[in-house]
């Protein structure tokens, strides 16, 4: 068994993924790693991947893509783990649209950085986040963060986009949002000891720190400290939308009157009118769903990371 599987999706970054192979085989031969390759297929085949690796006996586990190949590969360590089949360690190579969730695990993007940090070696055990609801009543695991309203939104406009990519197109998928969002839903929001019922723009739960390629929804998330950054901001006029846009980019948001952050280990929201659009690590969780519950799994799973 090799001690490396490398799970790669070749269609992820416009085929970014599928030029990265040779380039993959090349640099792990010269780094004398025992290792081999598997590309998905299909929805959820990562997961499937990830899991059957496990049970095969492969110590290190490597999602080569963007945001969503790294969450289905999570999705199956963690399901193998919960199941007793055993456990293996997570790699990431960043090479997806946003490469959120390789930042907020303190992965460098990109092909080369990715191998470097793999070679590298070095290791850190971080939180895993659990939401149930939407199209997941019995729960899907992310890394990153979930995203509820305007942010899922600007995510599934940006997946539509053909001729852009990366950051700019999140960009333009939220000015274009800004345009297309519905009135934002009246929310209950249940954690710690707050219970509020507002008009929510967009509630944003983050066990790592930016969204989007470059949005710094928790700029002070720490992946490993057994809590969730939140930040929940109330419906706003158009043009305040637009402040905030940049305010997000610059990771100043916390300051704007209609944002309110917490922190916490389990947190609830409730469409009490309207419904909500969600995300998990850019993976849809529902697009009108009715409630969602997010926990924290402290110190899950062991990262191969730069930290």
């Amino acid at each position: 068994m090799a001690k490396y599987r490398l799970i790669v999706n070749p269609i992820s970054g416009r085929g970014t993924g599928a030029e990265a192979i040779p380039v993959l085989r090349q640099e792990f031969s010269n780094a004398g790693l025992d290792f081999d390759l598997e590309l998905t297929q299909r929805p959820w085949h990562a997961a499937e991947l990830a899991r059957a690796a496990v049970g095969e006996g492969c110590e290190n586990v490597v999602a080569v893509g963007g945001d969503g190949t790294a969450n289905e590969v999570l999705n199956g360590l963690m399901l193998a783990k919960n199941a007793a089949e055993g456990s293996a360690v997570m790699g990431v190579i960043g090479i997806g649209r946003g490469n959120d969730f390789a930042y907020g695990m303190d992965v460098p993007v990109g092909l080369k950085e990715g191998c470097e940090t793999i070679f590298a070696d070095r290791r850190h055990t971080v939180d895993v986040g659990c939401v149930t609801g939407g199209l997941f009543p019995e729960g899907r695991y992310f890394g990153n963060g979930v995203g509820i309203g305007f942010d899922a939104v600007v995510g599934f406009e940006a997946l539509k986009m053909k001729r852009l990519t990366g950051f700019l197109s999140y960009v333009v998928a939220a000015l274009k949002t800004m345009f297309l969002y519905y009135k934002a839903p009246t929310v209950r929001i249940e954690y710690a000891d707050e219970r509020i019922e507002i008009p929510a723009l967009m509630v944003s739960i983050m066990n790592g720190r930016r969204m989007g390629g470059g949005f710094m929804m928790a700029p002070q998330g720490l992946n490993d400290d057994g809590l969730f950054d939140v930040c929940i901001a109330e419906e706003v006029g158009k043009a305040t939308i637009f402040a905030l846009i940049v305010r997000f980019m610059q990771g100043t948001q916390a300051t704007h009157p209609a944002i309110r952050v917490g922190r916490t280990n389990t947190i609830s929201v409730t469409a009490l009118q309207g419904t909500l659009p969600a995300h998990a690590d850019g993976e849809t969780l529902c697009t009108e769903g009715d409630r969602l519950v997010v926990s924290i799994k402290p110190a899950q799973l062991e990262m191969i990371t730069n930290r």
